[in-house]
C-alpha cells in the first residue's frame, strides 16, 4: 500500500504515539544493542536492513532464531543487560523525528490530544521524555510495566485507553514502527498508523493491511486531510 492510496482516516481525536522507532530516531542504537549481544554469544555482526527484515515479537524467539538456538532464562537476562548497555552508551546521539515536537503542538492546537506508550520499560521510559521535553506534550506516558506471555502491546494499550478513559477507541490511531503495534491497535478496535522508518521493513508493515507511511511527519499529513 502506497502513500498516495492510504484511505483517508476520519473520526480520529486522539493520537497513541509509539517511542523507539517512532518519534525517536534510534535505528543505530538498536543496532549497537543487537551487535553487542551477537558479539558476547560469538556471532557475527549484522546490518540494519537484515534486523528489519527479521525482527519481531516475542523477542526472546527472535533471538533464538538470530543465535541459532533456546537460550535459558539466565542467558535471556544476559542478553537484555548487555543489550541495554550498548544501546544507553549510543542514545545520547538519537534524535527526535523529522518535526516532533512542532507536529505534537500543532496536534493539540487543532483540537486533538495524545499519549504515549512504548515497550521500554516504565522507568527508564519516563526521564528519556522527560530530558526531551516532551512530557507536556501528552495527557499520559506509559512504558512497559510488566511482562505478558505474548510479549505484545495489546494488553499494555488496552490498560492505557482504560487509564486515559477512552470511551470509543474508533476514535484514537496508534502511530507506530512495528507490526505487533498494528495488532495492538487491531485488539482494542483502534485504528494504526505504521511508519516505515523504524525497525520492520515497509514490505512487511504493509504485509500486516495498515495503513504504511514514510514517517510520523507523513502519517500527521494523513491525519489532517
Amino acid at each position: 500500500m502506497v502513500e498516495n492510496e492510504l484511505p483517508h482516516l476520519s473520526g480520529i481525536t486522539h493520537i497513541v504515539w509509539d517511542w523507539n522507532g517512532t518519534l525517536l530516531n534510534d535505528n543505530h542504537a538498536n543496532l549497537a544493542g543487537l551487535n553487542g549481544v551477537c558479539a558476547a554469544f560469538g556471532r557475527d555482526p549484522v546490518e540494519l536492513d537484515y534486523w528489519r527484515s527479521c525482527f519481531r515479537r516475542p523477542l526472546i524467539a527472535c533471538y533464538e532464531d538470530l543465535l541459532g538456538r533456546p537460550l535459558t532464562g539466565a542467558e535471556w537476562a544476559r542478553i537484555n543487560e548487555i543489550y541495554d548497555s550498548h544501546y544507553r552508551t549510543a542514545l545520547p546521539a538519537c534524535r527526535l523525528a523529522d518535526g516532533a515536537p512542532e507536529m505534537l503542538v500543532d496536534w493539540t492546537r487543532a483540537g486533538g490530544s495524545q499519549s504515549l506508550l512504548s515497550m521500554a520499560g516504565h522507568d527508564a521510559l519516563v526521564p528519556l521524555i522527560e530530558e526531551r521535553g516532551l512530557t507536556g506534550h501528552f495527557l499520559r506516558v506509559d512504558g512497559r510495566r510488566y511482562d505478558t506471555a505474548e510479549d505484545s502491546k495489546a494488553e499494555h494499550l488496552a490498560a492505557h485507553l482504560e487509564a486515559l478513559g477512552v470511551d470509543d477507541p474508533a476514535t484514537v490511531v496508534l502511530i507506530g514502527d512495528i507490526d505487533d503495534d498494528g495488532r495492538a491497535a487491531a485488539a482494542v478496535g483502534a485504528n494504526a498508523l505504521l511508519v516505515a522508518s523504524g525497525m520492520m521493513s515497509r514490505e512487511r508493515l504493509a504485509a500486516t493491511g495498515h495503513p504504511v507511511v514514510d514517517s510520523p511527519r507523513a502519517a500527521m499529513e494523513l491525519l489532517r486531510r
